[in-house]
């Protein structure tokens, strides 16, 4: 190991000339240790293979294709650890098994290990990981985010690491939260590399891991508009849609947010979507253009294959959706009704409750509700239309005979260009026609007594939306009305009631096996948001955490304006974070920037971005006896929030608003 400690002193500034690293082909690597079964830990790593045996994927699998082994310096005995990460998933399971008593210091019960070994400056361990990033092609060493390391502790650690791994004279350090960034500016002469830098070295980022069989076929996103696609294709894109209708698979050349529409889509549709730079240009997906293919996306990799006709057709009669029925409206609630009373939380619970609430109100007011009884969340004054004031306008303008007709209709049925052209002369129809005299009057009274002058939003709340299982996500489309000119008011609610009978959503209704005329919309009313500072969705839980050891929250935001934050403009990133808002320390770790922030700026400051995890913290933990483990429920659970910062409600200081919460789909099979 001589040869690497004249390496190492080279790279910590120990007075010798620098010398230009070598490349990842120029190291040579050693002898391997292991033969047959990996032992609980090494003390060198001389080769890929003796890597590859203690290897497992790390806690963190936000950058995909990444291989990590847990490090462990006893500082007892100056002697290093490189553990069996597949027998020992956590630094305590391997320092409790092998390095207490027999000699040694005896390792503490769990609760104090993690005190005193990641925050202690007195511990007797530093902790960390070597991961192998393989799309960047970087080896790096790692401490957890949460970890209070002093720099001295964390180059005693890199020092051991370079000097018994042959990959040493390339190591990096990566900093995984801001808070480990910051001390890491006090290393000297260790290079490192950032989470930011990472996720950019990626060329594959998979997004909904499953398989599917269909027709490949490569489309620019821009053509959907008057290209049709069908739900036994898996297409290849350009770059990412606003939205799409139904289809056996995505892949998209530019990256995805987790949070975008299509990939809540495809979650809820269990069908596989991934990000594949290069992808309209890659010579495998090219070779299969037009073919019936099966594509897989799994967590590291992906892979396609051609497949006959025959196997497709079978692959789909054994994965058709499972028909969803929907609740039948509730037609005895004429009021205009505050959105707090619409759910009751009884004896039967809150899922329970929520479900009442939909026949009448919607899944999205349904939600709302609660939101607006939790203690502390803040959201804005609303009320509700209920749903029967859809169903009348539809009977009285005869747009529900017309939808029968249009569904017995076989050329309707089997012609897309036909559903698309008669769905939307149906739009057009409904956005010029009568609304009831009942309804105008008793909202004119309404806006009078508790709104006046406010431009107030018409927000879609079908019985369709917003479901577990099923939240349709982008499906129905809100608008804003202002009162000062009534037409303008009546043009909102009427084109969000025609939103039902858009091309892409029936598509989404008729994959999952929807009857359209059980579909019905109340609207969620409330003051618009015209003046937001920052706008954002999140989810309550980390969407990378694949053992459930570290929890978290993970966050889109942009600046507000019209940037939109889920299906930005080609080329617009915004602030992707994995909050650790549960853990020590808080710790914060960006995925990207956003390139609309001033140069060094986030979106949302620290103060922010606090108060912004109170309340998903509170929305977990409220929506969990209705969805999560609170209430029974096994396996990973979210709540989808949707959430602005502004001005309005308090000028001078920006605040949180939180606009939806909808349970989030679990990933698929």
């Amino acid at each position: 190991m001589h040869n690497r400690l004249v390496i190492l002193s080279i790279l910590l500034g120990c007075g010798a000339e620098e010398a230009p690293p070598p490349t990842p082909a120029e190291l040579v690597e050693g002898p391997c240790a292991v033969a047959g079964v990996a032992p609980a830990s090494l003390p060198e790593i001389n080769c890929r293979l003796d890597f590859e045996a203690l290897a497992s994927e790390p806690l963190d699998t936000s950058i995909p294709g990444a291989r990590s082994v847990k490090v462990v310096f006893d500082q007892h005995d100056q002697t290093l650890y490189f553990q069996n990460s597949q027998t020992y998933p956590i630094h305590y399971a391997f320092t409790s098994a092998q390095l207490s008593g027999n000699g040694r210091p005896l390792v503490p019960s769990l609760a104090e290990f993690n005190q005193t070994e990641y925050f202690s400056p007195d511990r007797r361990f530093v902790l960390g990981a070597v991961t192998y990033y393989e799309g960047p092609k970087t080896w790096a060493l790692e401490i957890a985010p949460y970890d209070t390391a002093s720099a001295p502790m964390i180059a005693q650690l890199f020092q051991a690491v370079a000097a018994h791994t042959w990959f040493g004279p390339i190591l990096t350090f990566h900093p995984t939260s801001t808070a480990v960034a910051a001390e890491a500016t006090r290393l000297s002469g260790i290079p490192i590399r950032s989470t930011e830098d990472l996720y950019q070295g990626i060329d594959y980022q998979p997004l909904n891991l499953t398989s599917a069989m269909g027709r490949l076929r490569f489309i620019n996103a821009a053509d959907l508009a008057t290209q049709y696609v069908d739900f036994r294709e898996i297409v290849v894109l350009d770059v990412v849609p606003n939205d799409i209708s139904v289809v056996s698979g995505i892949i998209t050349q530019e990256f995805q947010t987790p949070l975008s529409h299509i990939n809540v889509l495809s979650r809820n549709r269990q069908t596989p979507n991934m990000g594949l730079k290069g992808a309209t240009t890659h010579p495998e997906l090219l070779a299969l253009d037009g073919q019936w293919v099966e594509l897989v996306v799994g967590a590291s990799t992906w892979s396609v294959r051609p497949v006959s006709r025959e196997e497709a057709d079978a692959f789909w009669e054994a994965h058709r959706p499972t028909p969803v029925e929907l609740q039948a409206v509730d037609p005895s609630v004429r009021a205009l009704v505050d959105i707090e009373a619409i759910t009751e939380e009884g004896p039967a619970g809150l899922r329970e409750a929520i479900k009442a609430a939909i026949p009448a109100f919607g899944g999205k007011a349904a939600h709302y509700s609660v939101l607006a009884k939790t203690e502390g969340l803040p959201v804005r004054k609303a009320f509700t239309i209920p749903a029967y004031y859809y169903v009348q306008f539809m009977e009285q303008n005869g747009f529900t005979e017309q939808v029968r007709a249009m569904l017995a209709d076989p050329e309707f049925i089997d012609r897309p260009m036909v559903r698309d052209q008669r769905l939307a002369a149906l739009r057009r129809a409904m956005g010029t026609a009568t609304v009831s005299a009942e309804l105008q009057v008793a909202l004119r009274a309404k806006m009078d007594a508790e709104f006046p002058g406010q431009s107030l939003r018409f927000r879609t709340s079908t019985n369709s939306e917003d479901l577990d299982g099923f939240p349709c996500a982008g499906c129905y489309e809100s608008h804003t009305g202002d009162p000062a000119d009534w037409d303008d008011v009546l043009d909102a609610i009427r084109d969000s009631w025609a939103s039902i009978w858009l091309f892409r959503t029936f598509e989404e209704r008729a994959y999952h096996g929807i009857d359209h005329l059980s579909v019905v919309m109340a609207l969620l009313v409330h003051r618009n948001f015209p003046a937001e500072e920052a706008n954002g969705v999140a989810i309550t839980a980390n969407p990378f955490d694949s053992g459930g050891l570290q929890p978290g929250f993970f966050i889109n935001v942009q600046f507000g304006g019209e940037v939109e934050v889920v299906h930005p403009p080609a080329g617009t990133t915004s602030d992707q974070i994995i909050y650790l808002y549960d853990q020590p320390g808080q710790p914060i770790t960006y995925l990207s920037r956003s390139n609309v922030a001033p140069s060094g700026q986030t979106v949302l400051s620290p103060a922010q971005l606090y108060e912004l995890g109170q309340a998903l913290s509170a929305i977990h933990q409220r929506f969990s006896p209705a969805y999560g483990p609170a209430g029974g429920h096994t396996g990973w659970y979210a709540m989808d929030v949707e959430f602005k910062f502004d001005d309005e409600d308090t000028p001078g200081q920006v605040k949180l608003l939180v606009k939806q919460a909808r349970p989030y789909p679990a990933q698929a099979p």
